[in-house]
């Protein structure tokens, strides 16, 4: 694992106690002090980047930095021949992120790239319902969700670093669940705001508490998505909002309403609205039954998905080019809202095939 951010303690527990085809051996950081940390808390060893890249018995390196570090470790291990899983975007660069896809297929490694929170419960329980045909012709969806960047930004780094805005750090978990939903995207067309260029940091305790921070990244959202299966939909984010995240994310079909969950989580009850032609029915949605039962904090699911396709050869489902058609649509967004237009996708991807525990050879 490369990263000992707090992000880093969930991933640990699983990757250690909850996958058997994971065995985690070493941990490095940008400040030494803080592998060591977790590495005594693990039972596993603190070492340099270096180091890492070195060890002949590591084979798959977890990527939990910020996204403006993500190029150079990166590269640094896919050159070592290192498969990679990352969160978030690749990088906070398209063509960055062009690249190392490129790079990784020459070198013949895996990179793994997304928000695995699209293999767990709530995700997995949509994508079934979707292909069993419950909803029916699909026409269209919508997406709201909220954040509170006078909190965030003050207690979190990396969010007032390049590729650390609304769109990379938080929409990248919902594109992600639409492409595994849905399909890919074909045309991009946004509005994006930048109101707020400072924020003053209210967070007592925090190292920049009282002093007014630069906050150069966007916050505000709007866009339409046409999907390359002709579906289209809405997407906003504000994230000058309430500080409690108020997921909205629902996609209408002939059959019927389907009511998800935050792609953020990995459970929650997914509901459906059935299309009730007879005006003296009462028509109330239902919840559906689990797909699976990664419904708590399964943070990990994605580098275990990466180790068994390196071990037996199974269909990567959190992918690199999924990743990069991803990275595309959320810098469409961004570059649609300088330029007013809508803009193509020139990537695809390959839908993820629907996840099943039981690929998995065990879960602990």
């Amino acid at each position: 694992m490369v990263g000992a951010g707090a992000i880093s303690d969930i991933y640990l527990k699983n990757m250690i106690h909850r996958f058997d085809s994971l065995s985690v051996k070493s941990i490095c950081a940008g400040h030494i002090e803080n592998a060591q940390k977790k590495a005594r808390e693990y039972g596993i060893q603190a070492v340099t980047m270096e180091e890492m890249l070195d060890d002949p018995e590591i084979r798959l390196i977890v990527n939990l930095t910020p996204a403006h570090v993500h190029y150079s470790v990166i590269r640094a291990a896919v050159e070592h021949g290192k498969h990679v899983y990352t969160e978030k975007t690749l990088t906070d660069d398209l063509q960055k992120s062009a690249e190392l896809v490129e790079l990784a297929h020459e070198k013949g490694v895996y990179l793994g790239s997304a928000q695995d929170t699209f293999l767990g419960s709530a995700l997995q329980t949509a994508r079934a319902a979707i292909d069993s045909g419950l909803l029916g012709e699909i026409h269209s969806f919508a997406v709201s969700a909220n954040r509170n960047n006078d909190i965030l930004l003050c207690i979190a780094d990396f969010l007032r670093q390049p590729g650390g805005g609304i769109v990379c750090d938080y929409g990248v978990y919902y594109v992600t669940a639409l492409v595994s939903l849905l399909g890919p995207v074909a045309r991009v067309g946004s509005t994006v705001g930048y109101p707020y260029p400072t924020h003053k940091n209210i967070v007592p305790g925090t190292p920049l508490y009282g002093q007014i921070m630069d906050t150069p990244n966007e916050s505000q959202v709007n866009a339409v998505l046409q999907l390359e299966n002709g579906v289209t939909g809405t997407f906003h984010i504000d994230a000058d909002s309430v500080t409690a995240d108020q997921a909205y994310f629902t996609i209408y079909g002939t059959k019927g309403i389907l009511f998800l969950t935050d792609p953020n989580q990995f459970g929650g009850e997914v509901r459906f609205l059935p299309n009730v032609m007879d005006p003296r029915r009462k028509n109330e949605p239902y919840v559906l039954p689990a797909a699976n039962g990664y419904s708590d904090n399964s943070r990990g699911i994605g580098p275990a998905d990466l180790a068994d396709t390196i071990l037996n050869g199974t269909p990567l489902r959190p992918s690199a080019e999924m990743a990069y058609h991803v990275h595309e649509v959320l810098d469409a967004m961004l570059k649609g809202g300088e330029s007013g237009a809508f803009t193509d996708i020139r990537s695809s991807c390959e839908r993820p095939e629907p996840f099943r525990s039981e690929e998995f050879r065990s879960e602990n």
